[in-house]
């Protein structure tokens, strides 16, 4: 049975849904299709109770088949549909607009410097958005590519095979920060700096960058260690590690890419709460 507010902060049940999350997430969702009375069968999991799986399979990793029925969040085929579907309508990306638009109307969002990185994960099936691993022996794999702001709240992310080039990936990236509002003025999308590691290296990218109105501050290979970037990136890396302390993004299960970028921009709405939480509370 799902509990209130109070229950869904400790943090040994980080999968029970807030109040506060909820009314959040709620207006989101797709509205059920009604079923007629006389037909039989089982009610309808609710909502807000799926939700509760699915975060229970984001954080311990667990698959879908092995959810607890004792949970009462419904089977995980269940969870599975509804996560797809609220998927396909772009709840996710939705939310984590909204909860930027609550950082920037609280003039906590740092537009000053933005830094960009990348992770490889293992997969354990191939699939699309899938590639070998120049890390890990050729094996199948993938890469979180993550764009974060001064304090390391994320600002868009995204997954490709573990073979692309990270510099491929820099103004698709850029292109997937949303449109953000808050303030008096037009909507903000865009940082005065980016930061980058020597995988970006490229005169061609420096100058896309440039052309966008945006500095690129990218390390140049051949350069000696303590240019000065890694104490600035940091922050990227800090961010990163805590979309890995979700279970179920530290190796990628699912064959099919929507589901595992699903879980990826879920967890992004998560860490990006966790700042509205901390940043925006009333006096």
């Amino acid at each position: 049975m799902l509990v209130g507010a109070s229950v869904a902060k400790r943090s040994s049940r980080p999968w029970i849904v807030s109040d506060e999350l909820w009314v959040l997430i709620e207006p989101l969702l797709p509205v059920p299709v009604p079923v007629p009375k006389l037909v039989a069968g089982r009610p309808r999991v609710p909502d807000r109770r799926a939700l509760c799986g699915i975060l229970f399979v984001l954080h311990t990793g667990i698959q879908w088949e092995y959810l607890p029925q004792e949970l009462g969040f419904g089977s995980g085929m269940t969870c599975w549909r509804r996560f797809a579907a609220w998927n396909e309508v772009r709840v996710w990306d939705r939310l984590h607009a909204i909860l930027l638009t609550k950082l920037r109307s609280a003039r906590q969002l740092d537009w000053s410097r933005a830094v960009i990185d990348s992770t490889h994960v293992r997969a354990a099936r191939r699939g699309p958005k899938g590639g070998p691993s120049p890390v890990d022996r050729a094996r199948p794999g993938s890469k979180h590519h993550i764009l974060v702001d001064w304090q390391g709240i994320p600002l868009a992310v995204s997954l490709t095979g573990g073979n692309r080039n990270d510099m491929t990936q820099l103004l698709p990236l850029l292109a997937k920060i949303p449109s953000v509002a808050g303030l008096v003025g037009r909507p903000r999308r865009r940082p005065n700096v980016l930061l980058a590691d020597q995988s970006y290296d490229h005169d061609k990218y420096r100058r896309l960058v440039w052309s966008q109105g945006i500095k690129p501050v990218i390390a140049r290979r051949g350069v000696p260690h303590g240019s000065g970037l890694g104490v600035d990136r940091w922050v990227v890396e800090r961010t990163i590690a805590w979309l890995h302390g979700f279970r179920r993004l530290r190796v990628r299960w699912e064959r099919r890419d929507d589901i595992h970028e699903a879980f990826l921009g879920l967890a992004t709405c998560l860490i990006t709460y966790r700042h509205v939480q901390r940043l925006c509370r009333d006096p």
